[in-house]
């Protein structure tokens, strides 16, 4: 997973630091010249941010060097919140149909929302709830590395059912990144939760003996 997504963090990059239009890995619209450059702006932090977030969670790493993980983090948040400000516009301007706006879109408000409550409940001190939401906005931060990877399964597909268009192959992409990485990461969230276990039998009894007494008696 790691591999992965160091590989595709760095193969954005280089594509979108050329700041060729033709290199880019999505269809540009060019009678919109801040489209590419918006897409630009969401490419870079959106990478770097997929580079950062496995090393997040490398307990060694974070136990040995906490001041490395905060400062990490923050850079982590910065990237995200540019981001998805860039994505908001780039979503906009996209040439390959609703169903691929409407998906990027409720990506872009779940990347943004899960980002909000893994901050606000750090703040808190809740670490346990901070890594749960961390956790659910890496899952969709790791969407980038799916979309591409069923857009190539597709691409592949394509030579044997030639009947499929690119827009239809990129549009069930997305759709399908996303609800992976939605689904996914709560099914591992809720393994490793621990579950209530119930107090033997004489425990419960004494329980009970000692919420019967703090019932106040009235006298008559």
């Amino acid at each position: 997973m790691t591999l992965s997504a160091v590989g595709i963090a760095l193969f954005s990059v280089i594509a979108y630091l050329s700041g060729d239009p033709a290199r880019s890995r999505i269809p540009i619209d060019p009678e919109i010249a801040t489209h590419y450059l918006s897409v630009v702006a969401h490419a870079l932090p959106a990478s770097l941010a997929l580079l950062i977030g496995p090393f997040q969670f490398a307990t060694p790493l974070r136990n040995s060097f906490p001041r490395v993980h905060r400062i990490l983090g923050r850079v982590y948040m910065v990237s995200i919140v540019f981001a998805t400000i860039a994505a908001v516009f780039a979503t906009a301007f996209t040439l390959d149909g609703v169903p691929v706006q409407v998906g990027f879109t409720l990506l872009i408000a779940a990347w943004t929302y899960t980002l909000v409550q893994g901050y606000r409940t750090i703040r808190r001190g809740q670490v346990q709830l901070h890594r749960i939401w961390m956790i659910r906005n890496y899952s969709l931060t790791f969407a980038a590395v799916l979309l591409r990877a069923f857009l190539g399964l597709g691409l592949a597909l394509q030579r044997s059912f030639p009947g499929l268009t690119f827009a239809e192959i990129y549009s069930s992409s997305v759709w399908a990144s996303v609800l992976i990485c939605v689904i996914v990461p709560e099914y591992f969230i809720l393994q490793r939760s621990p579950a209530p276990r119930a107090a033997p039998r004489g425990r419960r009894e004494n329980t009970r003996s000692t919420n019967a007494a703090a019932i106040p008696v009235r006298s008559r």
